[in-house]
């Protein structure tokens, strides 16, 4: 329970830190979780969804999606997008990247990235809200997306000198994690789960693969950058005609 405890408050901004405190390895140990939590805050963007789709337009209640991802996870995953496309646009040398992740304010290219991401989002809801699959879409892309966070800890190692929650990250919550997302594809039903699957795995090997060339490794960013990166790609599946 301490470990799925840790999960929901690393990825999450719920008040459950006030109850056990955790270190940075009690993180990484918990990340066989983090599928099951996506999951989790799927069936809450679900639940507003079914509460607002017949009162108000469908674009406005795709908006309101998109703000309720933001506030349940604190923004960490869009912030750390803005870091990434900050970074790797404006770096020259491995250095310079992982220096101007580091850095919280937000420049051109995470600006720019962060409001393309945004749209992308929003289109891509409100065409979504208007098919027939859209509930077990909506549990189904966050844990994918946090699944991929397992896939590029388990293959690159982390590119800072400094310890990390992703150190205690390894094969053993990539199984685990596997095992969670094989029985949300499961229960949902969806056969466009399984092909959006497919569409993580293809992405998180791209974008691991650059990571890998640019700076030997990941970081907090480039792991919040896929996660957004594997949502807009399943949420394209999805929405593809």
């Amino acid at each position: 329970m301490k470990s799925l405890l840790a999960a929901i408050a690393f990825l999450t901004r719920f008040p459950v830190g006030l109850l056990v405190e955790f270190d940075a390895w009690a993180v990484g140990r918990s990340a066989g979780w983090f599928p099951l939590v996506g999951a989790m805050l799927g069936v809450i963007g679900c639940g507003a969804a079914v509460l607002l789709k017949g009162h108000l337009p469908v674009m406005l209640v795709a908006v309101l999606l998109v703000v309720l991802d933001a506030v349940m996870t604190g923004a960490l995953h869009f912030d750390a997008f803005a870091d990434t496309a900050d970074g790797f646009g404006g770096g020259k040398t491995v250095d310079d990247v992982l220096r101007i992740m580091r850095d919280h304010a937000i420049g051109s290219y995470g600006g720019v990235a962060l409001v393309l991401l945004i749209a992308l989002k929003i289109a891509a809801y409100t065409a979504l809200l208007q098919q027939a699959n859209w509930l077990p879409a909506l549990i189904v892309i966050p844990a994918l997306s946090r699944w991929s966070m397992l896939l590029l800890t388990t293959a690159l190692p982390y590119a800072r000198p400094t310890p990390s929650a992703a150190d205690g990250m390894g094969r053993s919550a990539l199984l685990y994690g596997t095992v969670s997302i094989v029985a949300v594809l499961g229960i949902a039903g969806s056969a466009r789960g399984w092909l959006a699957a497919v569409a993580i795995v293809a992405v998180t090997g791209c974008f691991g693969r650059y990571c890998r060339n640019r700076i030997a490794g990941i970081t907090g960013d480039t792991l919040g950058a896929n996660l957004q990166l594997s949502e807009c790609a399943a949420l394209l599946v999805f929405v593809w005609a």
